[in-house]
Formats: structure tokens, sequence, C-alpha cells
């Protein structure tokens, strides 16, 4: 089975990687895509989010990253994906992702949405968490790994 776990990672945090490191191993293959938005300006490029992403799986050999455009149901399709996993930290998460669920089921039945519920010690983390912390030189270290801690400070001096 191959999953596509889409998001935007900007910056990704120990939530996104525990979703990835479960992912992988239910999976025989994840790709994790960065969705470009161009409403949503970011706080780090596709690329340096990618980079980051990737030094933080290096050790996952069924693992990869990409940077992705469109639909994220198309996309799914353009690599040949079976499922696309998503991470649940709350009920309101849950309302977000049925309805992104449901819509992406209306377009293409034949790819199923994998919920993976977040582990408690990660349900308050979020990027935008994570980037006000580093915006006030607060400690990044139960947030994000220490590269993705650097980048932030750096971005944020």
């Amino acid at each position: 089975m191959i999953a596509l776990y889409p998001g935007s990672f900007d910056p990704i945090t120990y939530g996104h990687l525990d979703i990835i490191f479960r992912a992988a191993k239910l999976c025989e293959k994840v790709i994790v895509v960065i969705m470009e938005n161009n409403e949503k300006e970011g706080a780090f490029t596709y690329k340096e989010r990618k980079k980051m992403i990737e030094q933080c799986i290096v050790d996952l050999e069924n693992v990869e990253v990409q940077i992705g455009t469109g639909l994220t149901i198309d996309y799914a399709v353009k690599v040949n994906a079976d499922v696309l996993i998503r991470g649940v930290r709350a009920v309101t998460d849950y309302e977000y992702e049925m309805q992104l669920a449901t819509t992406n089921m209306a377009l293409n039945d034949n790819i199923e949405t994998l919920f993976l519920m977040a582990k408690p010690e990660y349900s308050f983390l979020s990027s935008s968490t994570a980037k006000t912390i580093a915006q006030n030189g607060g400690d990044l270290t139960y947030f994000v790994p220490d590269n993705v801690a650097k980048k932030l400070y750096e971005k944020y001096r």
C-alpha cells in the first residue's frame, strides 16, 4: 500500500513526525507531500521545508518527501497512492478532516483516508505554536527536532 501524507509542514513538528513514523510501519511506502498553497505565505520556502523533513526521516527507507501542486486527491492519483494519511489531534481537527475526507471521496472514491490519532503528548503541537514560541525566544525542545528549532530561531532572530 502506498500512502500519501499531505500538509504544509511549515515547519514539521514532533506530532507530524510521529504520524510519519507510524504510517511507515503500516504502509509499504509513504510519500510526505508538501502541498503548495499560494493563498498562504509560509515561514519557510517549500525547498527549506523539504530539506528539514528529509533530515528528520533519514533512517526511514520507505518514506520520501515531495513538493506537490493542485488538488491533493489528484496528486494522490499521480503518485499511485492507495490511501491519504491524516493526523487528528482533537475534535476540531476531526470535523475539518471529515469534511476534507468526504470531499476527496466525492472526487475519487478509489482512494481512502486513514486517520491516525495523535498521541496525547503531541495533541497540543502545531506549526503555528512552534513559530510563536520561536518568535518570542522560547524553548522549542518539546515541539520540534533540533535541526528545525535551529532554523526557526534563525528565522525569527
